[in-house]
């Protein structure tokens, strides 16, 4: 009853952080350079014409009037035309959401069920060669993982493993030219693909992600990496470690009780990197031509488009509220000191 309660009031809270966002994105957007009455008609239209066109846009109307008439096509579900390609702004989100969620749940996996290991396995320090060798090439890798540019190691891998040892496939987007989508149920094609019975489609998903996910999780995963070594590393020089080790436990189980008083800070930095992915996933989708949200707000700042961008900014605000919904659900799993509704 009381996480109900809990998740009720975030719920309730995040109402006024997204009406809040909706009023600087509409005011930030119209203050982009360049008249989109102006670019959709070229420079060579009369200003008549410009004029009837910021009409029908109602560019005219004083800002307060324009931001109400947009709440109110936003409570019916409308998310706007796009006025460069005449596109339903909501249709085309229904589209490329997907790409880009199934792109960051994938790489945030493999940070996970990786990076994080690997942390806990260099923090227990172990003696032998294998680990000895496994810790040189964890600090080669967190020392300069951080400072690649991601669409400089997308090209680098492109080139390794398509171009040049031809094991993976090129930048053509989420499936082969030849393969047809999935039925279409979650959006994700490797889920679809699966509950469809196309086990072809399915693997070509899958190889279409290993490139961009690898990618995102080398770059991104090195701050969740060194934030696992060093709480984990903490927590077994602390006075509750030497105390578990002094009744006897296994070294496994202390570990784990290391890491179970570590996890927090450890769960806070992967719940800031998922949302950041949503932005950061920008240049990866457009090397490997995956069409998701990133890409489409991209193209709609270069156009003046305002109809998508203020609804990425929108979509990507409500997503990220939900992920530190989830962030402090974890807390409530993983952390035994934090009750929901306590004082």
């Amino acid at each position: 009853m009381k996480l109900a309660l809990y998740i009720i009031r975030r719920m309730a809270l995040a109402i006024p952080q997204v009406v809040l966002i909706s009023v600087l994105t509409f005011m930030l957007v119209r203050l982009l350079p360049g008249d989109p009455a102006q670019l959709q008609l070229g420079s060579f239209a009369t200003p008549e014409a410009i004029a009837a066109l910021r009409e029908k846009m109602r560019l005219d109307e004083p800002l307060p009037a324009q931001y109400l008439a947009y709440v109110r096509q936003l409570v019916k579900g409308d998310f706007g035309r796009s006025w460069v390609n005449s596109s339903d702004v909501g249709e085309d989100l229904l589209k490329r959401v997907p790409a880009t969620l199934e792109l960051i749940t994938y790489a945030i996996l493999v940070i996970v069920f990786v990076m994080v290991p690997l942390g806990i396995a260099n923090a227990a320090g172990g003696k032998g060669p294998v680990e000895r060798l496994l810790r040189k090439v964890s600090y080669t890798y967190s020392s300069i993982a951080g400072a690649l540019p991601d669409f400089w190691l997308a090209l680098l891998l492109v080139f390794v493993f398509f171009t040049t040892l031809h094991i993976a496939p090129g930048p053509e987007g989420r499936l082969s030219i030849l393969t047809l989508p999935p039925p279409r149920v979650t959006g994700f094609y490797t889920l679809d693909s699966l509950l469809a019975g196309q086990w072809k489609t399915f693997v070509d998903a899958v190889c279409h992600l290993v490139l961009p996910v690898l990618t995102l999780a080398m770059v991104y995963g090195a701050v969740i990496y060194k934030m696992t070594l060093t709480t984990v590393s903490a927590a077994l020089r602390s006075d509750h470690t030497v105390y578990a080790r002094g009744f006897g436990l296994s070294e496994p189980r202390i570990l784990w009780l290391a890491f179970r008083s570590a996890a927090p800070p450890v769960v806070t930095m992967t719940g800031i990197v998922t949302g950041y992915l949503l932005g950061a996933a920008v240049l990866v989708e457009t090397v490997f031509n995956f069409n998701g949200i990133g890409q489409y707000a991209v193209q709609a700042i270069v156009t003046a488009d305002y109809a998508p961008i203020q609804a990425f900014v929108l979509v990507a605000a409500i997503i990220t509220l939900f992920i530190y919904l989830a962030v402090d659900l974890v807390y409530f799993v993983v952390d035994p000191r934090i009750r929901i509704g306590g004082r």
